[in-house]
């Protein structure tokens, strides 16, 4: 909230001040009062409002031309309805009276000014010109409530610049400013005013490397005009204005994302200085300030519209990408290749980057967040998507001791979901860990976990995944679009229901039927061997127990029932050594979603009556669904390497419809 200067008054002297409209001034007739004086009188010029308030309330409060005891709890303040034509124009008489009637007066001049720093706090992407809409510097979370966004200009507008936005000290282009928020401050006094005082535009050095402003000359749109006044290594900046009625316009650009160290929130202030006289230091006469929350990134759910899909091309995957590209015509969304010259043998593109975004009210960003395991396709999310409005940010380096659940295939988001009275509608992000701390256990790391945690808007859940090979969630779990009130299904690995199904197979009488028919190199099972192999039984036994244990937390965490869980049919197996465990056939789990249409792992199971029992199965559970199934094979050139379509693949999605803002936190 604003705030002025108390005003304290000297009797049979004139002291001058100057009271903001919009904001009530103190004066304190009481300390200076002279000797023996008990009560006083007060009256204006008519431009100024006075009142006297004591706490607690008087019995009964003096008529306005009485007198008021002289008390400590008397409190009395001014303010002004118009701005004054000239300084001092205004005045204020207070009267002291004493037990013999003697009279002592002081006066009071008063110059009435406008000083308004205005930000967008209603969010409608428009700076509202006048205080009509409430307190600049309060930040509420909620529909209806306010406060101003800041989104972090980590795109990169300027062809030429090899950084991103915010990483130089200049405005290049229109567009870089349309990645700004507004902030407009408003000044009416009169002509002489700031002969003898200065407005400084200042914010808190702990914050000071977390936002840039600009300002623009002259209201202008030429390139060269707007000039950085606060940002890193410049906390405060003396304004240059004359007087009469004038706005100066400021663009602000944020420098960080919420994390660890920082909330998010940043405090732009205006102060009024008082520097009449050149024998003291300037003396801070009114301070006002506007409050910014950094817009968080958000991830997408697989329920949300794809827009495009990444995929990496190499010698072995020309099938695989027909395959993917049929699909994605299908689903009308674009198919972006990398090269195999640009890939460096880096197939995994999920595992590379995940695209979600950013969002004020007068703009959406795309953003890249790139994982720190920086093997072949470490440069591709800043040398394909960081460009004009795609942003980019990254956590962590090798250095940090990187391990695989650093990647970002064991990185998700459910679909927006209530659990019991707490809504979250852009759903909760999904990391895999270990189930308890030890030396031989791999976590994702803190760094990046805290990064996440900070945007606050999709609270993180931990999974337990260290029990898988590679160790990412989307190994055993997924998430697909429904056509009913719920929206969508989780979708979760099940050795049970693929044991249920081979076991049923049999006593139909097709236990001869075998897996792995046509593919080159892979020893055939039939099924009756699978079903007969204690060894695979006792493996997936202890696989099902540890999806078992996420399905509780997915439960729990995520508001869910049985009844918005589909068990797919999957084996796995343990691998020597740590004993973690791998798929046993593709992974149909670990699927790509595009909408309606599935590009799922071709998982080569026995056939019956000429068609694959698990594709029948899958079928049958996901297409009264709405949904539409293509199998893909990826055996060899995706699962045989330990991972699956949705592996290979990546997808910007549709922003939410639904603004983070207003979310109940």
């Amino acid at each position: 909230m604003a705030q002025g200067a108390m005003i304290c008054v000297t009797p049979e002297q004139t002291t001058h001040a100057v009271c903001v409209l919009g904001t009530e001034s103190r004066v304190d007739v009481f300390r200076c009062a002279p000797k023996g004086c008990s009560t006083f009188g007060i009256t204006a010029s008519p431009e100024v409002v006075v009142k006297v308030a004591h706490s607690p309330p008087l019995k009964k409060n003096p008529k306005a031309s009485s007198k008021w005891p002289l008390d400590p709890a008397l409190e009395v303040t001014v303010n002004m309805n118009t701005c004054s034509q000239s300084v001092s124009d205004q005045k204020v008489w207070i009267s002291y009276f004493g037990a013999q009637s003697s009279q002592s007066q002081a006066l009071l001049c008063l110059t009435g000014v406008e000083i308004s720093l205005l930000a967008d706090i209603t969010r409608t992407g428009k700076v509202t010109p006048t205080r009509a809409q409430g307190p600049q510097g309060a930040w509420a979370w909620g529909p209806s409530r306010q406060g101003a966004i800041l989104l972090v200009n980590c795109d990169k507008d300027n062809p030429k610049s090899s950084a991103m936005d915010f990483e130089d000290d200049g405005v290049h282009t229109c567009k870089d400013l349309q990645d700004m928020s507004m902030m407009i401050l408003n000044t009416k006094t009169p002509q002489d005013f700031f002969t003898k005082c200065q407005l400084v535009l200042h914010v808190a050095e702990s914050e000071m490397d977390k936002v840039r402003v600009f300002q623009s000359k002259g209201g202008g749109k030429s390139l060269s005009r707007p000039r950085m006044v606060l940002g890193p290594k410049q906390s405060s900046h003396a304004l240059q204005l004359s007087g009469g009625q004038q706005s100066a316009i400021f663009h602000v650009e944020g420098l960080a994302f919420p994390d660890a160290s920082f909330p998010g929130l940043i405090s732009l202030g205006i102060s009024l200085l008082d520097t009449s006289n050149p024998e003291t230091p300037e003396v801070l006469v009114f301070q006002d300030h506007v409050t910014f929350r950094v817009a968080p990134w958000i991830m997408t759910p697989n329920t949300q519209p794809p827009q495009e899909v990444y995929v990496c091309s190499f010698l072995e995957n020309k099938a695989f990408l027909k395959s993917l590209r049929a699909l994605a015509k299908k689903a009308k969304c674009k198919l972006i290749i990398c090269p195999e010259a640009e890939n460096n043998d880096d197939k995994w593109m999920q595992d590379e980057m995940e695209i979600g975004y950013i969002q004020a009210p007068h703009k959406i960003l795309p953003v890249v967040f790139d994982s720190p395991r920086n093997r072949g396709l470490k440069d591709f999310p800043i040398n394909h998507l960081l460009g004009p409005d795609f942003g980019y940010v990254a956590r962590g380096t090798q250095e940090d001791g990187i391990t695989s659940l650093d990647s970002f295939g064991n990185l998700e988001v459910s679909p927006p979901v209530t659990v019991g009275k707490k809504e979250y509608p852009l759903g909760r992000i999904l990391i895999g860990s270990h189930s308890y701390p030890s030396q031989a256990n791999r976590d994702m790391h803190q760094t990046l976990q805290d990064f996440l945690a900070a945007q606050r808007v999709q609270a993180p859940v931990k999974l337990y995944s260290d029990w898988l090979s590679v160790g990412h969630i989307d190994e055993f779990l997924s998430f697909v679009p429904a056509q009913d009130q719920k929206g969508f299904r989780l979708l979760l690995a099940s050795p049970r229901a693929c044991y249920k199904l081979f076991q049923e197979l049999e006593q139909d009488g097709h236990g001869e039927a075998v897996m792995f028919e046509g593919v080159r190199g892979k020893r055939q099972q039939k099924i009756k061997s699978i079903l007969s192999n204690k060894k695979l039984r006792e493996h997936n036994s202890y696989v099902e127990s540890c999806i078992d244990w996420n399905r509780e937390v997915l439960k729990r965490e995520l508001g869910l029932t049985e009844r918005d869980i589909i068990d797919i049919p999957q084996f796995y197996e343990l691998h020597k050594g740590p004993h973690t465990a791998g798929a046993f056939f593709p992974n149909m789990v670990n699927m790509l979603v595009l909408g309606r249409f599935l590009g799922i792992p071709k998982p080569f199971g026995p056939l019956v009556n000429g068609r694959c029992c698990l594709e029948e199965k899958v079928r049958s559970l996901l297409e009264p669904l709405g949904l539409h199934c293509t199998f893909i094979d990826d055996f060899t050139t995706y699962h045989m390497l330990h991972g699956e379509v949705h592996c290979g693949t990546n997808v910007r999605r549709q922003p939410f419809p639904f603004p983070w803002w207003n979310m109940e936190l």
